[in-house]
This record gives C-alpha cells, structure tokens and sequence, in this order.
C-alpha cells in the first residue's frame, strides 16, 4: 500500500499510480478553498534562498491559478540590515526591534518598497502579468501609529483599509504588500510583518494566514522535533506563552496568528519555508506539516 506524502518526497518517485492519487487528494482541497483570500506571510530563509523564493513564487500562481485568492505580506529584515552594513551604519535593537530613526527608516522605504516588494512581483510574474506590489502607504492600507517613542518610526497596525486590496484582487490579480504604514499626518513607520499579516487577514474576512518560518511549527520541547504541536486553539496557545512554552522569537508569530483567528481568520498556519512548496503541502494534502491555530473550542478530526 502506498504510504502518504511526506515533505522529503519528491513526486517523481512515484509510480503513475501513485502520482494519481496525489492529484486526485488535493481536488477536495481546491473545492473548499476556491474563492477564498488566504493571506500568506513571506519571510526567515525562504526570502534569502533564491530556489526558495522561485517555489514560493510557483505555489502562489498555482494557488491563483486554482481559484484562490492569494495576497502575500512581507517584510525585509535582513536585507535592510545588509543594506545598513553597506553604508556603514549600525543597528540598534531593543527587545528584538529595530530603533528605526529617520535615516533607518528612509533605507526601510527603499529596501522594502524599492527592492525586496520589487523582486517578489517580478518572480510572481515570471509565470504571467499577476501580481501587483503595494505598499502599506498606498491608498492608507496601512493606518499605523508609534509603538514606542524609544522605538523611533517603529509602528502599530491602528486601522486597515482594504479598499485597495479589495480592487487589485476584483481584477484577478495577486497583492504583494511591503510593511509600511502612515499615519494620519503622513508619517511614514516600519511595521513588523507578522502584525501586518494578521491585520490583513482580519480585514479581509481571509479563510487563513499562513506564515513561512525557520522552524517546522511549534514545539512543547523546542529542542525535540518529535514534540512539534499540529493543531491547538487560541486558548491553548495564549496558555504556552503564559506558561514560558512558546518564548523568544516565536512568541511574535504566535501572537499574530492569535490575533487573526480572534479577528475572524478561519485558522493561523505557521509552516517551514526551507521545505520547497511547503504551501502547497500544508493547503492541498493530507500531510499537515505544520502548526494549526484554531479559533477556541474548534477541533478537527
């Protein structure tokens, strides 16, 4: 009997039989998620990797190409710290942020809506004229404010307005939105990604969110890659960060995908993007690769 797909099996492996049976798991898969907005964060090594990067590419077009609605969020920390060791100039963090003052914030612009924003369109579009780069100060998608005046230009999500998102995406194309927001006097501010994903997906009633990561979800022994957590609710995971179990780096992406769910996201996905087409293996089979965020009191079979 043939076993099921697992993320280190390449398809060409398969006999034709069994790549059959395959094509025919994901039909069910395509059925439910037609139509609908699925908010995918790009970002850790998938961004830096550029055989990554040209899978992720592949999974949003045939995502698009099936009838879903794909909107993709990104941010840009490495390449704006590799452009600030470029002109000589040092980075401050406090509490894992970067102190962004107004030079910083000025190669933020650039890096993200310049560059990195730039280079997933042209990807995307390698495939066909699909995808349309936004950027959080287009048409006040993003209203933000300070998090903290020690923080410099580091912002908040304080509203969303999705008008733009709603056309670019009435027009069969695919939004790639770099995390710049502005406030109501102008001031532009840097916007972690994570938080901008989960504002999105909230706004734009998206059945889910998925964020690519380093890591394969999350664990209840971080050192134990047999203890990683398919599925939990958002009570659960509120529980791991109160009792010290989600820490560090990964209490952002749990935050956010908290805040998306209790926001009216169908579920939050945090899967690894150094597996090449981890979306299409977390969406279209039966494998499940990754963590699970559901709002409280769901359970799936």
């Amino acid at each position: 009997m043939d076993t099921p797909l697992t993320p280190d099996q390449n398809l060409d492996t398969f006999s034709p039989e069994r790549r059959a049976a395959v094509l025919v798991e994901t039909l069910p898969y395509i059925q439910r998620f037609r139509g609908s907005v699925i908010v995918v964060k790009f970002g850790g090594n998938a961004m830096v990797d550029d055989d990554l990067a040209a899978r992720f590419a592949e999974d949003i077009v045939l995502m698009h190409s099936v009838g879903i609605r794909p909107v993709v969020v990104h941010g840009g920390a490495p390449q704006i710290g590799a452009m600030m060791d470029r002109l000589g100039l040092e980075a401050e963090f406090r509490d894992g942020l970067r102190v962004t003052d107004a030079d910083t914030l000025d190669i933020a612009r650039m890096v993200l809506v310049g560059k990195v924003n730039r280079e997933i369109v042209a990807s995307i579009n390698v495939h066909g004229p699909l995808a349309v780069g936004l950027s959080g100060e287009d048409a006040s998608l993003i209203q933000a404010t300070a998090l903290h005046p020690d923080l410099g230009f580091v912002g908040g999500v304080e509203a969303v307005n999705p008008a733009i998102l709603d056309r670019v995406l009435a027009e069969n194309l695919i939004p790639v939105v770099s995390t710049i927001g502005v406030d109501l006097s102008g001031q532009a501010y840097n916007i972690n990604a994570d938080t901008v994903a989960a504002a999105l997906a909230g706004a734009l009633a998206a059945e889910r969110v998925m964020y690519l990561t380093d890591v394969d979800g999350l664990r209840s022994d971080v050192d134990d890659p047999g203890s990683r957590i398919s599925r939990l609710d958002v009570d659960a995971l509120e529980a791991l960060i109160a009792d010290g179990t989600v820490s560090g780096g990964m209490i952002p992406k749990a935050q956010a995908c908290i805040d998306a769910v209790r926001a009216g996201v169908g579920s939050a996905h945090m899967v690894d993007g150094r597996l090449p087409h981890v979306l299409l293996l977390e969406l279209f089979t039966n494998v499940g690769i990754g963590t699970m965020v559901l709002p409280a009191g769901v359970t799936l079979p």
